[in-house]
């Protein structure tokens, strides 16, 4: 099963990372939960959003002490969602940190926000770098994805500190599969429907930087999840764990929702 563990068995905790298609970024947070605790790292493999549904669920059930608690970044955040509605059996409690909005009306507005936040130049680079992940050749739109990732971390960030130690698989060919089905899950409300079904506790931990509007996942989940909580994280962008002035804070508020 593709996964990393970090710490001790039992591991009683998973962190999911986002993308599609960005395996590893979640490295730092596992280590440094892991020192309380054993903690799994799941890799998304899989091209369609069911086979990763699957495919986390199989790695949960061979490796994790169930149930687990997940924490889903990004993406994750859904996945993780996702995986709960399906298989409540495998989930204690669900973390989702800087998660993607659940309705459509909120998602217009990350672009935009993102863009205002480029020099000229980076915009001028950001549309190159579009043109090849649109028509490129297949061996050079994985460079122009992790370079677009790069890019568009330096916008979603506050007051970042070097991120040392994180090596992120950067798989385009994942992303082009796997985005286009949760972007329509989300624009159908399908999204939202399934997470109202989620039994389990949820928690909500978001950067008031994020360029994904934070109101995107208070208010729709608020409305329809029975036990959810919402934290905000001032001087915060979309990774709490990069960021100077929240990192501590971050921290402190996760592990204690681990307890």
């Amino acid at each position: 099963m593709p996964a990393r563990t970090y710490g001790d068995a039992p591991y009683s905790v998973a962190v999911i990372h986002g993308g599609p298609g960005a395996a590893g970024e979640m490295s730092a947070v596992a280590r440094e939960l892991s020192g309380e605790r054993g903690v799994l790292e799941p890799l998304q493999t899989a091209c369609s959003v069911e086979a990763q549904i699957e495919e986390l669920r199989d790695t949960l059930q061979a490796q994790a002490s169930l149930p687990a608690i997940l924490v889903g970044f990004s993406w994750g955040a859904w996945l993780s969602c996702l995986l709960a509605e399906r298989n409540p059996q495998c989930v204690r409690k669900l973390i989702l940190v800087s998660s993607g909005p659940f309705e459509e009306r909120y998602a217009v507005r990350i672009m935009d926000t993102r863009l205002k936040r480029l020099d000229q130049r980076q915009r001028a680079e950001a549309d190159e770098l579009m043109v090849i992940l649109n028509k490129g050749r297949a061996e050079d739109r994985n460079s122009a994805f992790a370079r677009f990732g790069a890019l568009f971390s330096r916008t979603d960030a506050f007051d970042p500190l070097p991120e040392e130690g994180t090596s992120v698989d950067f798989r385009e060919d994942i992303f082009q599969s796997v985005w286009p089905q949760a972007d329509r899950l989300r624009s159908s409300g399908e999204l939202l429907r399934l997470a109202g079904r989620i039994k389990c506790p949820v928690v909500a931990i978001h950067g008031e930087h994020d360029p994904h509007p934070a109101e995107g996942v208070n208010k729709p989940l608020t409305a329809v999840v029975q036990d959810f909580r919402f934290i905000q994280l001032e001087s915060c962008g979309h990774k709490p764990w990069i960021e100077r002035q929240a990192r501590e804070a971050f921290y402190y508020i996760l592990k204690e929702e681990l307890r």
